[in-house]
């Protein structure tokens, strides 16, 4: 087992707060298969991954208007109502974190984000201000799983990579963290996290 944790670092999306472009957009393309293809196709994973790289969402909406012109409307309702995609908090991981804070533990977060709905997510879910920081990728135009965006999280909250442990829900960026010195385990439920923390030490 790995020396004594000192840092935790929480992940956001699908660890704290809920996110899937599909809710508005079950309503907006109510067709199934035209909606798989527009995400596919249209604004795809790859595109609004760009945004959390730092890409405006003008130029993002502009880009796509300008290949898909009949689907303005659709494009520009990504950003539109996105606050629809991010609809509730994980109530039990927003409480291991509190608990985690409220146990005297030094704990940040790193996000992939684009940096505009990152503030509006503070607004709507003001847990995410409790931390000591968070590391936004849209603000500093690096992403999660590039090594860069952990090792500049590291220098800028002053963290210790071998007692740091990262949590996140995806195996790629679990493995950036690795990559990078850092320990961390792989998201996929409040349960797990418990005892994950525990097999570190770290009661929650």
């Amino acid at each position: 087992m790995a020396g004594p944790i000192d840092h935790i670092v929480f992940d956001i999306g699908k660890v704290l707060i809920h996110y899937d472009p599909n809710l508005p957009y079950r309503r907006l393309i109510p067709d199934d298969a035209e909606r798989a293809w527009f995400f596919e196709n249209v604004c795809t994973h790859d595109w609004n991954l760009e945004q959390d790289r730092g890409r405006s969402w003008e130029d993002a909406e502009a880009l796509l208007v300008e290949q898909f012109p009949e689907k303005e409307e659709q494009i520009r309702n990504f950003r539109r109502y996105w606050h629809e995609m991010v609809p509730y908090a994980y109530e039990d991981s927003v409480a291991i974190m509190q608990g985690l804070i409220d146990a005297g533990r030094d704990v940040t977060m790193l996000t992939n984000f684009a940096a505009d709905t990152f503030r509006h997510a503070r607004e709507m879910y003001p847990f995410l201000n409790k931390p000591r920081g968070v590391t936004v990728s849209g603000e500093i135009k690096l992403i999660k799983p590039d090594v860069a965006i952990y090792q500049k999280h590291a220098r800028d909250f002053d963290l210790a990579p071998e007692a740091t442990l990262f949590i996140d829900d995806s195996l790629a960026n679990v493995e950036g963290a690795r990559a990078a010195g850092w320990q961390a385990v792989h998201f996929t439920g409040a349960e797990k996290l418990r005892r994950d923390l525990s097999s570190f030490g770290i009661d929650a």
